[in-house]
Order: C-alpha cells, then sequence, then structure tokens
C-alpha cells in the first residue's frame, strides 16, 4: 500500500511531444502511455498543458471555468514555474481527453474525515488516484481542480522551462557557441538570457525543445520565489466578460445554423404517448417537430423564438410520473424512510448514546430543507453539427469525456470523430454535470444532418426539468453537561444524490452513499458520546449534485442543533465552539471571524448576530452573520467569514469565491424551493425562484489563513454555513428558532 500511496500522489513523469510549428509539455502519471489530445493520439503520449509555437504561447487547463476563476489559478500554476506573465500567453480549455482526469474528486469518497492524517487514511486518499487514473475522469467539481492540478501543473512548467533552456543551450551550440551549458543561461518573462544578454524569445525556441529529454522530477520553484502565486492575479476571463465578448456557448453563431428548443414531459422521467405537430409543423419559420427519446418533443426553426412559439401549439398526450405528485408527497417518502431497513450508514457512533439520553434533560428538534433548481443565469444550451461522420459540440459542460461518449452512442460514431468545445459558461454548480441538454442536441443534429443546431431550453423548461438538490429531514437528540454537549444523536433522511446522478450515465454505486451525511459525521466536535445516522429514500424525483452537495443541507442541521444546545446550556455558541473542537486549523477560523466580527461586543437593540461552522471539501470555513429585526423585517446587516485553504494561490479570487458561495447559500436558505403539484415543478422562473436582491446583501469581509496541511479548493466551502450562521443569527436578535427552510416561509426580509 506505501508503493501504491507514493505512485499515486508523486509519480508523475514528464514528456515533451512536437505539434504542429512548435512543442507541448505535460506531466502525467504511471508508466502507463496516455493518448495525446493535442495530436489526436499521435506522438509520444503525455498530459499537455503547454503549446508553444512561433507564434505564441498556450496554456491549457482542462477543467470547465463557470465562474470560479480555475482558469487563472491554473494558468498560474504553469507560468509560475514556465517565467512568464499571465498578460503573455493565452489561456484555453482543454480537449475532452481522459489524459485530464481529475484524481483529486475521488479522494473524498473515502470513509476517513478530513481531519484524520493517520497512515492509513493518507494511503487511502492516494490509492484513490489510480482507479481515477484508468477511469479517465475528466470532471470539474467537488472544489477538487486546484488540489489536482497543483503538482501537476507546476511540474509541466517547470519541465518545459527545462526543455527552453536546453533547447537554447543546443542552438547557441549550433551557431559556435560550443563550450555553452544550461547552467550559463537563465529564463525571464518567456524568453532564455543569454551570457551577453541577448534574449532568445521561447516562441524561438520550439523546435529545439521539442527534442530535449525531460528528467522525470524537475525542480519546482520554492515558495519564497514565487512571482505569480500567492498574490491577486486578474482574471484571464474578466476582460471579455466585462465587455461582452466572451463567447458562451450560447453565443456560438456558425454557416446555415438551424435553432430548436424541447418541450419534455413534465412529470420527470415520465414518457408521452403520442404528440399531434400539425399546428406547429404549419407556423412561420418550423423546419421540424422531432419526437425525442426520453419523452418529449424538439421543434427546429431558423429561430430561437420561433421554435419556443411553435413548441407550445404541439399537442402532446403525456404520461403520469413514478413518484409522489405532490411536495407533501415527497416529504412523506422522506419521512417514511426513518426505519431501520433504510439505514445506509453510521460512519461516527462514539460512546454509548442511548444511555447518555436515558436520563435528565434531552433537547430534541426536527429540522427540514426542500428541492433546490441550480438556477444557472445562462439557461442550458448546446450546439451540435453532425457532417461528413464527424460531429462538433459547443456546450457548457463539467464532464467533457462523459459528454463525448454519450454523444458517441447517440450519433452511431467513435469517439475519435467527436470534438467536444468547452466555453466559458454562465453557471454551472453540478448542473452542467449532466448530460441531458448535450444528449438531446445530438439527437436533433442527427436528426438535422449537415447543418448545425443550436438547442435553446426557456427558462421555464430549464427551471421546471432540473437535477435538483434533494430535500432532507434531520431528527436531533442532545444534552448538555457543563455547559458542553454530552451528548448528540443525529438522524438524516434523504434520497441519494449519487444513485440518482450516477444511474443516469449507467454507474451502480455499491455501498453507503456519504454524499447524504457529509457535513455530519466528519466535523471536527469533541463530544463523549456523538453519534450520525444516514437513510437512504428510495428514488423521487431526479436530484444531482449542488454546490456543495451534501454539505449544503448537512450543515444547517449540524450547526443549527449546535446552536441549541448552545442556548440549552447558557453558553455562548462561538465560546462553546472553541471549546469543543479538536482541529487546530478549524479553532483558528473560528477564533479569526471572532476577531474580524468583534464577536461578544456590545449590539444595537433589536440587532443579533449567529455563527456556524463547517469543514467541508477540507477547507475549516466559519462565519457570522448579523441581522437587524425591524417593524418590516429581517435585515442583513454584516457578515464576516475564514477560511483555510491550507496555500492561497490567489487571495482576492478566493475572496470572491467565498463570497459568491456565502450570497448562494443565503439566497437559498432565504427563499430557495421547489414544489411539486400534479407531478409537476410549480416554479418557472426567477419571479418564484428568487435570489437575494443586491440591497438586500450584506458587506462581507473574509479573512483567508494558510494554516492547513494540504492546499484546497475553495468553490464550495464558501455556501453550507450561510444557512445557519443566517438561522441562528434571527434567532438571537428575535428568539424565533427557524428549523424548516426557505425563511420566508416563518419570517419577512427587507
Amino acid at each position: 500500500m506505501g508503493r501504491i500511496a507514493t505512485i499515486a500522489r508523486r509519480g508523475f513523469l514528464i514528456g515533451s511531444v512536437a505539434i504542429a510549428g512548435g512543442v507541448a509539455f505535460g506531466a502525467w502519471a504511471y508508466r502507463r502511455p496516455l493518448e495525446n489530445p493535442l495530436e489526436g493520439g499521435e506522438g509520444t503520449a503525455l498530459t499537455p498543458y503547454i503549446e508553444i509555437t512561433g507564434t505564441g504561447i498556450t496554456i491549457i487547463v482542462p477543467r470547465a471555468e463557470m465562474g470560479q476563476g480555475v482558469m487563472t489559478t491554473l494558468a498560474a500554476l504553469v507560468a509560475e514555474e514556465l517565467d512568464v506573465s499571465l498578460d503573455d500567453v493565452t489561456v484555453r480549455h482543454g480537449p475532452a481527453s481522459s489524459t485530464y482526469y481529475n484524481g483529486a474528486l475521488m479522494t473524498e469518497g473515502v470513509p476517513f474525515a478530513p481531519t484524520d492524517e493517520s497512515w492509513l487514511a493518507e494511503t487511502a486518499r492516494g490509492a484513490m488516484d489510480i482507479p481515477a487514473r484508468f477511469m479517465g475522469m475528466q470532471i470539474t467539481g467537488g472544489s477538487s481542480s486546484t488540489p489536482d492540478a497543483y503538482e501537476k501543473m507546476r511540474r509541466a512548467g517547470a519541465a518545459a522551462r527545462f526543455a527552453l533552456l536546453e533547447g537554447a543551450a543546443r542552438s547557441l551550440r549550433s551557431t559556435g557557441v560550443e563550450d555553452i551549458t544550461v547552467e550559463d543561461l537563465k529564463t525571464h518573462k518567456g524568453s532564455v538570457i543569454a551570457p551577453d544578454g541577448s534574449k532568445m524569445p521561447y516562441t524561438t525556441l520550439a523546435a529545439y525543445a521539442a527534442e530535449v529529454d525531460l528528467p522525470d522530477d524537475p525542480p519546482l520553484k520554492p515558495r519564497s520565489e514565487w512571482t505569480l502565486l500567492g498574490k491577486t492575479q486578474p482574471r484571464v476571463d474578466m476582460l471579455g466578460k466585462c465587455t461582452g465578448t466572451a463567447e458562451y456557448a450560447i453565443d456560438v453563431i456558425l454557416p446555415d445554423m438551424l435553432h430548436a428548443t424541447v418541450r419534455m414531459n413534465p412529470a420527470l422521467g415520465a414518457s408521452m404517448r403520442g404528440f399531434d405537430a400539425d399546428a406547429a409543423r404549419g407556423m412561420r419559420g418550423v423546419l421540424d417537430v422531432i419526437g425525442m427519446n426520453g419523452g418529449g418533443v424538439a421543434v427546429v426553426a431558423d429561430n430561437t423564438w420561433r421554435a419556443m412559439r411553435a413548441a407550445e401549439a404541439v399537442e402532446i398526450d403525456w404520461t403520469d410520473a413514478s413518484y409522489p405528485a405532490d411536495t407533501a408527497g415527497h416529504l412523506a417518502a422522506v419521512e417514511a424512510s426513518f426505519s431501520e431497513d433504510r439505514q445506509d450508514s453510521r460512519y461516527r457512533d462514539e460512546g454509548d448514546v442511548e444511555a447518555a439520553l436515558s436520563d435528565g434533560d434531552v433537547l430534541e428538534a426536527e429540522y427540514r430543507v426542500p428541492y433546490l433548481a441550480h438556477a444557472t443565469m445562462e439557461p442550458m444550451n448546446a450546439v451540435a453539427w453532425l457532417r461528413d461522420g464527424a460531429l462538433d459540440i459547443w456546450a457548457g459542460n463539467q464532464a467533457p469525456t462523459l459528454a463525448r461518449e454519450k454523444a458517441a452512442g447517440i450519433a452511431g460514431l467513435d469517439e475519435d470523430a467527436i470534438t467536444i468545445h468547452t466555453p466559458v459558461m454562465g453557471g454551472g454548480f453540478g448542473r452542467r454535470a449532466e448530460m441531458d441538454i448535450i444528449e438531446q442536441a445530438v439527437e436533433i443534429a442527427v436528426a438535422m444532418e449537415g447543418r448545425p443546431v443550436k438547442l435553446t431550453w426557456s427558462r421555464a423548461e430549464d427551471m421546471t426539468h432540473d437535477a435538483f438538490r434533494p430535500p432532507a429531514i434531520a431528527r436531533f437528540r442532545g444534552s448538555v453537561e457543563n455547559g458542553l454537549p454530552r451528548a448528540f444523536d443525529l438522524s438524516l433522511a434523504a434520497p441519494s444524490v449519487m444513485e440518482s446522478q450516477m444511474g443516469r450515465i449507467g454507474i451502480s454505486i455499491p455501498g453507503p452513499d456519504m454524499t447524504l451525511v457529509q457535513g455530519a459525521w466528519d466535523q471536527p466536535w469533541r463530544i463523549p458520546d456523538y453519534r450520525v445516522t444516514g437513510y437512504r429514500t428510495p428514488a423521487l424525483a431526479p436530484i444531482s449534485s449542488w454546490r456543495s452537495v451534501g454539505f449544503s443541507y448537512t450543515s444547517f442541521f449540524h450547526e443549527s442543533a449546535l446552536d441549541e444546545l448552545a442556548h440549552a446550556a447558557g453558553r455562548d455558541p462561538l465560546e462553546m465552539r472553541l471549546a469543543m473542537i479538536d482541529h487546530d486549523p478549524s479553532r483558528k477560523v473560528l477564533e479569526a471571524v471572532a476577531g474580524a466580527s468583534g464577536w461578544g461586543g456590545t449590539l444595537p437593540q433589536g440587532h443579533g448576530r449567529g455563527v456556524a461552522f463547517t469543514l467541508s471539501f477540507g477547507v475549516p470555513t466559519a462565519q457570522v452573520i448579523e441581522v437587524a429585526a425591524t417593524d418590516a423585517g429581517i435585515r442583513l446587516v454584516n457578515a464576516w467569514a475564514a477560511v483555510d485553504v491550507g496555500i492561497a494561490l490567489d487571495p482576492g479570487n478566493i475572496e470572491a469565491q467565498v463570497q459568491g458561495g456565502m450570497i448562494y447559500g443565503l439566497s437559498a436558505a432565504i427563499t430557495g424551493r421547489i414544489d411539486f403539484a400534479d407531478g409537476h415543478v410549480v416554479q418557472t422562473n426567477f419571479h418564484d425562484y428568487d435570489a437575494l436582491r443586491l440591497h438586500q446583501c450584506p458587506p462581507i469581509a473574509v479573512t483567508v489563513l494558510e494554516n492547513g496541511s494540504k492546499i484546497r479548493g475553495i468553490g464550495e466551502p464558501g455556501t453550507p454555513p450561510a444557512a445557519p450562521a443566517l438561522a441562528n443569527a434571527i434567532f438571537a436578535a428575535t428568539g424565533r428558532r427557524i428549523r424548516d427552510l426557505p425563511m420566508r416561509d416563518h419570517i419577512d426580509f427587507v
């Protein structure tokens, strides 16, 4: 096992491959060759991150940019070691390739708490890179992009720099400078500097560099010499997004393009008995109406508006949903799951909970959260073009290799004949890991072979056909002793995200679903009698990963319960947490947020502060929210957050991600809910699935710490503590305990 861990975590081999007019550099793990995505599998196999040609330098980022800043941070990893400025390179998303597998993603699946750094836990995490490598999981998610890339992409940059130095030495020797060596040269901002001070731009050295044998383990810059990493960088996608020139999939325009939309069964997963499209086919601009696999129709027209109008005119005989018809039925199914035969996991069971709760005062509470939509600002869309035996797809997506595989099955093509273009996207949050929009676009493109087709969902289609965050219920019992929790018994029930999401791509997940209870059993609290039990609800409506997945609701349950115990003990909630926390970096984020917020100071009348802490994706995150109770309702006054990412590669981007994640979590906590009636989703747009408005959003101050032992990602950890921090603040201000989300169902907000 020790050997496996060493290979999985450290064993990177560096290689280069000639490309048209230049050279590509990369890093790959293990000794089995990988495909070369820049050369379509030809030449020497490698994991390429850098292309250098006579016209410029391109850094390949293999993860999707959906607002989390990944194109900037990952590009900076390479640029730092390559010794170039981000201003002097082009950054683009890599092609679909198993070479760009995400090894860090699977480490979340091991049954060890993030604070467990024992030999067994670390060996298990390291070994998870092996199946990820051979499964070729090119996925953006799980706040894993930066941890996965941290060594790979730095080593690729270092290897490229070595090759360029050696290539420059060979170039000079070819001109008669026979005694020149690499040690006589240095690099500076995209050039090799000769002893006489002359500069050789990297772009002139590609041919020489392509012939260099690269070191297996190139030395990396010490942190003391970093010039890009550790500093806030201007986002490489900022100019395009601010000027409207960034191209999203919805912006793609191709010659002779057709436009399409779909109407799928509003009873999710159900089919149709038939349809009558005569009226739609007679409408202006309509070219065809296609019956779709999965239960629905697509309308193809000469523009999107006409396609959408015609889709409304199609008469369809739908079949009924297989799940309960209304929201109450869904919640009843979750309630019924609290039974021994539905027990899914019990990862934490310390002490004797039953004995501890058998006498004395016992606090009991039940918490509930609803379905939630992803509600990305850019509606779901994709462009597909099948011609001459080849298929091109333009779509915002979080899993390009999966998209290619699904498209190949529908189009009847080899995967080599399919090109996935992954542009920047207007939000993902897990939604664009789903393949439905891409599968539909390919199905339509097959029917309209020869012409490109842009498929665009209406906002209503998008909102009502999501794969949602699941509803969940928690039942809590606890007791206190000497001002601290003595017993903590939390039972959670929800449908399985992994069962639903993986089932749609044909993968069966054996054993418990850890996402159901993540954020409940794995927290660093010292409680003598401590038990967390997960119960799996049979499948209901389709569900999927939503920003922070299980942490998004378990944090609300767990941190609300801790707050209730603190008040039952007559103890300051933050002081109680500091007294019971069992992890030094976590303690420090609590101390940091206490200091930043001035916790314990006198507040104006009617104000209250709430605190919450969650260790998610390995990132300890503490938040404090201050609210004011006014005659018109609750007003959010201030917010503070502290996080520990181990190594802060870009402090400004980390701050932005925490703020964005917190706002996302607050929006869901205050207004977010998806309901069902007659088997159909009720909410159809932002008028009834609202978000936090600008005037409602408090200023958010973020403190970034670096005490953790590993580098961590930050796209999701800002979300989980937001809901409980707000609920706890409302209790502090009003004495009202909100245990059922969304909060606007119980109290007004201004």
